[in-house]
């Protein structure tokens, strides 16, 4: 209880900020030699880890996650925040409940409630983080499960209710369906279902870590990340890491399909982990999060590349040396909103940024 009522002071607290201190973004120069398709970058947090900020329907705000012992939340939390703020000595309004750890929000058809996964009926404690060894994992953590929840941080509706990993929720641009991962088939598979948790449906069937998925701008595609084990090594390592709830995010590749999972593509074919795909607003191309350019040897570089829907014309977007992935258009086509390890002072923060975009 004492945890509860701490979360939900927080919520309060966060929200009397936000009236009272916010800071409007200015201008910098955060743009790198050969990134022309952005300009006027605003960095929006500064400290912490934040990530997956994704536009509301009408373009004013944006909901994401958060890990920051600053605004005490030792795990990822759920924050929102309007484009034209920043929070570098303030902290923006809570809106999960401060239990547990979430991920994956996004907002629903009218902008007054969002869409998040959280741990906290399981745990009110954050979970533990996966442990430490030759192979980076992400941990598929079972007590996840969906849930829409207003603005002040109240919980509307549990969405899902099963034992097992339900999470990376998005919203079609049609505001009709959500898709999202499921480990209820005994793999992590892709499933939609109605704004309201109705209708469930199976989207892909193949063994492997489907996942990350967003919706076309006229709501009929899917664009994810995958990882699809072939070799006999490849699958029994896949299964007996899923069956610790791991995954292996090393080797991941972009697959495009309708929404009912019909006409299958894959679109990258360049090694590494290819993942964070997102329409272009023109529905023909993808832009998305990739390391293949990496020196082999060396300290991993993620930044943003964008790709024909056909797998040609790949084109790199940002040239970050470190980390730039999560990527989302505004709704009017004119930003692009992301993740960064830029201007962090050599830290190991990575804070959201947002841009003009430039075609």
């Amino acid at each position: 209880m004492f945890v509860y009522l701490f979360g939900a002071a927080q919520n309060r607290v966060a929200r009397i900020q936000k009236e009272n201190n916010p800071q409007k973004i200015t201008e910098d120069t955060l743009v790198y030699e050969g990134e022309k398709h952005l300009k006027n970058i605003r960095q929006l947090t500064f400290g912490g880890d934040n990530a997956e900020a994704y536009f509301s329907f009408d373009g004013s705000k944006l909901v994401f996650q958060a890990k920051n012992p600053a605004w005490n939340a030792p795990c990822d939390q759920i924050y929102v925040t309007r484009t034209n703020q920043s929070w570098k000595d303030s902290i923006p309004p809570l809106v999960s409940t401060g239990n547990g750890r979430t991920t994956c929000s996004y907002f629903m058809p009218g902008d007054s409630t969002i869409i998040y996964a959280s741990t906290h009926e399981g745990n009110i404690n954050c979970p533990p983080d996966p442990p430490r060894g030759a192979k980076y994992v992400w941990p598929i953590y079972s007590d996840f499960e969906i849930y829409s929840a207003d603005l002040e941080g109240n919980i509307i509706q549990k969405l899902t209710d099963r034992e097992g990993y339900d999470a990376e929720a998005t919203v079609s641009p049609s505001g009709d369906k959500i898709v999202f991962i499921s480990t209820r088939s005994g793999d992590l598979e892709l499933y939609t279902m109605n704004i309201d948790g109705s209708d469930i449906r199976q989207v892909t069937n193949e063994l492997g870590y489907d996942g990350g998925a967003f919706f076309s701008p006229d709501g009929t595609k899917l664009i994810f990340r995958s990882s699809r084990p072939k070799t006999e090594k490849e699958i029994k390592e896949y299964k007996d890491l899923l069956a610790q709830n791991l995954v292996q995010p090393i080797n991941m590749e972009l697959y495009v399909c309708n929404v009912d999972g019909s006409d299958l593509k894959k679109i990258t074919d360049l090694g590494s982990a290819n993942w964070a795909p997102f329409f272009h607003p023109s529905g023909q191309k993808i832009i998305f999060c990739s390391n293949h350019h990496s020196l082999k040897g060396g300290r991993p570089q993620f930044n943003l590349f964008m790709i024909n829907l056909d797998g040609t014309g790949l084109e790199q977007i940002t040239f970050d040396g470190v980390f730039d992935s999560f990527p989302m258009f505004s709704p009017d086509e004119t930003q692009l909103v992301f993740s960064s390890n830029r201007n962090n002072g050599g830290t190991r923060e990575t804070n959201l940024f947002i841009a003009d975009w430039v075609e």
